[in-house]
């Protein structure tokens, strides 16, 4: 490269050589041809603007191909998968881009503008569930437009699939060969470098291998982000006024200081009343409002920040309900004797939700049962230290026993597992509602899987111990435990649960979620990107469902029976209708804590004043954060090349004016 410039600072010294000989029709021209004649060595060096500007083009195109820049993360490899976070919490505004979206996308495009001919890359997005957006390739065009792409969302962060993806296009398969006792890999491939670019708002991953995959997590965000969130909406009857309903609205402080907030109330588009609330750090507070007598509906719930408050994250300031008309619903309790169930069905409330009746598991075997088992006649069976022989055509309910169908029966344990701790619950199901299970206690205890479709509702150390499932157009929960049990001696108490304020609670649920009784029942409610599902109990046609935003979908569903919607992935009321009318609503909310605490996890050490991000645990593997401070690279061989194009096109100026004037 050296001598490039050499050799055009050389030819600036060639002398003219031709003999001259003077005639006069060209005498008067001597000095404008000049310098048109061939050069030859040597004469002494004049000043020239060409020559520097030629000089200043090749040290330009020189300095390019060399790709200086400042310091920052600098691609060293030939794979890379770029995990990108679009969950919830990356739409938190405490980047410098905008959001945390913005921000990781920011950075993955200059990674991308380092990729040379010989790498390539590819683009995975994750939320609640992973998408890849764009394959292996070299081509960074591809990779841009991949990137574009990414939109946020406001479901949970789970990075395991997203994982799981990746590891498939990293790792190679591998072959047993069963005589030999080994496996082998069936493919040769190189370690792929693995950016996870995220705010981390998720768990350790349990039991996973990185294989050839070389991990590198980039934060995104900061410490001092802060929120402040609603976390529940929910209605109910007022206790006093039993013909009234009430709404109950709770918000969550995020940050480190006491904010009072005022939150405000609408049903059907219409102000309720609005209040302020004043939350302790870290902590939450509630609010109780009065909507009188009504019978359907929609609510939104809304928070306003205090003046001042810098609000990380917009997506978790409102929430929604709906209020469905009154229905009877009609209870059937199977039971030998369980006073505790017994009395927390027949509580005011319950009663108001449906009507129970109770009767001994000998009218099993009675052909008045059989009928009514298979008919419209109850809506929920409740069978407690029994099972009927086939399943009734109703939603169930089986305490300390196992449903006889063999979807059920290959799933449970042949024996109850002895002292069984409860070590999880879904908080979020209906079923589990405002139910604390932390500090119950279990004699013993069925483990139960539930069928293809099925949801675990309690994890324990001998496995799920609580479960639900679909069975057509029902569904099936089922307790692994007894409340009480019997044995020569007579009556057992197989758990403390009664003791606890949840037992009750739960009851209710049961009544409000199995039975779908009446206007008490809660809200229907679920999470963005989860699926709904609704009980449709008379033919419908002409199905639609209106988004939030206004837009229509049509939709197929069952004539009769349930009815399950997968594209709810925004907060807010939906509809379905059937032509014009509206036959159900629906209402998404986020209501997730680990979204709405935005703030990046860190950990202090002793020989920093300042924390750090804490690392991921992948696997055995803990994968350390890159420091906030670190700058993406910034590659200065563009502007470079620009500027060199600008010189050349004013060498080319120069040179014709002195030609042509």
């Amino acid at each position: 490269m050296i001598a490039v410039p050499l050799a055009i600072f050389a030819l600036y010294f060639l002398k003219l050589k031709r003999q001259p000989l003077e005639v006069p029709s060209t005498y008067l021209w001597t000095k404008v041809i000049e310098d048109l004649h061939v050069n030859s060595l040597w004469q002494r060096l004049r000043q020239s603007l060409l020559l520097f500007l030629q000089l200043a083009l090749v040290a330009l195109a020189i300095l390019a191909l060399l790709r200086p820049g400042w310091e920052g993360e600098r691609l060293d490899g030939a794979k890379f998968i770029f995990l990108v976070d679009n969950s919830a919490s990356m739409s938190a505004a405490d980047a410098e881009a905008g959001s945390r979206l913005a921000a990781a996308k920011q950075r993955i495009a200059a990674l991308i503008d380092q990729l040379e001919s010989d790498m390539s890359a590819m683009l995975i997005s994750f939320a609640d569930e992973p998408d890849v957006v764009q394959e292996f390739t070299n081509n960074k065009r591809l990779l841009r437009e991949g990137l574009d792409r990414i939109q946020p969302t406001a479901t949970a962060t789970r990075v395991r699939g997203a994982l799981e993806l990746a590891d498939g296009f990293a790792n190679p398969g591998r072959i047993t060969v069963e005589s030999a006792g080994a496996e082998f890999d069936a493919t040769e491939q190189d370690p792929v470098d693995l950016f996870i670019l995220s705010d981390g708002r998720f768990g350790s991953v349990e039991g996973f291998s990185l294989g050839n995959l070389t991990p590198q997590y980039l934060p995104i965000g900061t410490f001092q982000a802060r929120n402040l969130a609603l976390t529940a909406l929910s209605t109910g009857r007022n206790e006093v006024r039993p013909d009234e309903q009430q709404a109950f609205v709770q918000a969550a402080n995020f940050s480190d200081e006491e904010q009072t907030v005022v939150i405000e109330l609408n049903r059907d588009g219409a102000l309720v009343d609005a209040t302020e609330v004043t939350i302790p750090p870290g902590s939450t507070a509630g609010a109780t409002f009065n909507l009188g007598v009504v019978d359907s509906g929609w609510l939104r719930a809304s928070l306003t920040p205090p003046a001042g408050f810098n609000d990380a994250l917009a997506l978790d300031n409102a929430a929604y309900a709906v209020l469905d008309p009154q229905r009877d619903a009609r209870v059937l309790l199977v039971t030998p004797g369980n006073p505790a169930l017994e009395f927390a069905l027949s509580t005011d409330r319950a009663r108001r939700l449906a009507q129970v009746e109770k009767v001994d598991p000998s009218v099993l075997a009675t052909d008045e049962y059989r009928n009514d088992a298979l008919t419209d006649k109850y809506d929920l069976i409740i069978y407690d230290q029994c099972a009927p022989d086939e399943m009734p055509q109703a939603n169930t309910l089986l305490i300390g026993r196992v449903p006889p169908t063999e979807e059920w029966q290959e799933g449970a344990s042949a024996e109850r597992a002895g002292v069984p701790q409860i070590i999880d619950w879904q908080r979020s199901h209906p079923l589990l509602n405002l139910v604390e299970m932390g500090n119950v206690l279990l004699v013993d205890s069925f483990t139960v899987k539930p069928p293809a479709g099925g949801l675990a509702l309690i994890d324990s150390t001998a496995g799920p111990i609580a479960a639900i499932a679909p069975r057509d157009s029902y569904e099936d929960a089922v307790l692994g435990f007894e409340i009480v049990g019997a044995d020569d001696e007579g009556m057992t108490i197989n758990t403390n649960w009664p003791r606890m304020t949840s037992f009750p609670n739960f009851a209710l649920n049961v009544l409000e979620y199995l039975a779908a009784g009446g206007a008490d029942a809660p809200a229907q409610s679920t999470r963005p990107g989860q699926p709904v599902e609704l009980t449709l109990r008379e033919t419908r046609n002409d199905l639609s469902v209106v988004k939030p935003d206004g837009t229509s979908r049509p939709v197929e569903a069952p004539s009769r029976g349930k009815f399950i919607y997968n594209d709810a992935d925004r907060p807010g009321v939906y509809e379905l209708r059937s032509g014009s009318e509206v036959i159900r609503r629906f209402a998404v909310n986020l209501f997730d804590r680990q979204e709405s605490d935005v703030a990046l996890r860190g950990r202090q050490s002793d020989e920093e004043t300042l924390p750090t991000v804490e690392a991921l645990q992948i696997g055995y593997t803990e994968v350390a954060a890159a420091s906030l401070q670190t700058p993406v690279r910034k590659e200065l061989w563009k502007p470079l090349l620009l500027l060199a194009l600008v010189i050349l096109l004013v060498e080319w100026y120069i040179y014709n004016r002195r030609v042509y004037i």
